[in-house]
């Protein structure tokens, strides 16, 4: 399942006063089973190129390639396409509308044209990897939960389509630090567990260090940097000149190497500070 996208541009409203290029000649190429962090200033084209992945944007030029199946030709079937990439948008919970959790879930499954045994073993199997018991939880409605468990319940509708590719806009964005960490969590646990690719959207430098495998930056509508991590993460001035940050821990590595201590710049996330800082340490 991999996406192979070659010189995408889209442009809105073209033609018109108020036409604007926000995606410009982009060439990317995302392996199965990678995890991508795909971060960019607001207006940077980040949501424009994911709606372009399931088909629900078409490019004005350049070509996207899904598993071998090129989406951008007209005679594709896209629903075919739409059950291998599955979309969460943000503040997806704005999207359940069912009377009971389990009908919810199950709406996309029963779409899928399954029988009725299949269906609950997915409700059930996606429930589970979001953190939601399915016999406490099923019959509730989703408007009684929480902001974060509304949040799972529509990412397990999405889950519940069994998609291979798995692409998340700013799942955590309104949520409180909790529900933002469980979020998480269990966005990891589905890409360990279904072994599926998955682009996660964030402005959070943290969250991003924490998850990804690799990172894709968007600038003006195209990708100024795509590498892993430790590769990004080192770009602090291209990053800053485009409205972006690195975590709050690597300015700090930064800050301590040109006071003179010898200490790794490879850092990103607390957990690697800390075990750096205790390896300085333990020579002292």
């Amino acid at each position: 399942m991999s996406i192979k996208i070659k010189n995408l541009t889209h442009v809105y409203m073209k033609g018109s006063p108020f036409e604007k290029k926000a995606l410009d000649d982009v060439n990317i190429t995302i392996n199965s089973g990678e995890f991508i962090a795909l971060i960019g200033h607001t207006g940077s084209g980040k949501s424009t190129l994911i709606q372009h992945i399931n088909g629900l944007l078409k490019p004005n030029s350049g070509q996207i390639v899904v598993d071998d199946v090129d989406i951008t030709d007209k005679k594709v079937n896209l629903n075919f396409i739409r059950k291998k990439v599955g979309l969460v948008f943000q503040y997806p919970e704005y999207q359940l509308f069912e009377e009971t959790i389990e009908k919810d879930i199950a709406f996309g499954p029963k779409n899928l044209g399954l029988s009725n045994d299949a269906i609950n073993k997915r409700v059930k199997r996606a429930m589970n990897m979001v953190g939601l018991d399915y016999d406490k939880y099923k019959d509730k409605s989703p408007f009684e939960l929480s902001g974060g468990q509304k949040r799972r319940v529509a990412i397990a509708g999405v889950v519940a389509m069994e998609p291979k590719i798995l692409i998340l806009d700013e799942p955590t964005a309104g949520l409180d630090p909790k529900g933002r960490d469980e979020i998480l969590g269990k966005i990891k646990d589905l890409h360990k567990a279904y072994k599926m690719t998955i682009i996660l959207v964030s402005h959070s430098m943290e969250d991003v260090a924490k998850l990804a495998d690799r990172i894709l930056v968007m600038n003006k509508g195209k990708c100024i940097l795509d590498g892993k991590p430790s590769q990004v993460f080192k770009e602090i001035d291209t990053l800053e000149s485009v409205g972006l940050a690195v975590p709050q821990v690597t300015y700090l590595v930064k800050r301590l190497r040109e006071k003179g201590f010898n200490i790794s710049d490879d850092i990103f996330t607390v957990e690697q500070a800390k075990n750096e800082i205790l390896r300085i340490l333990n020579k002292c």
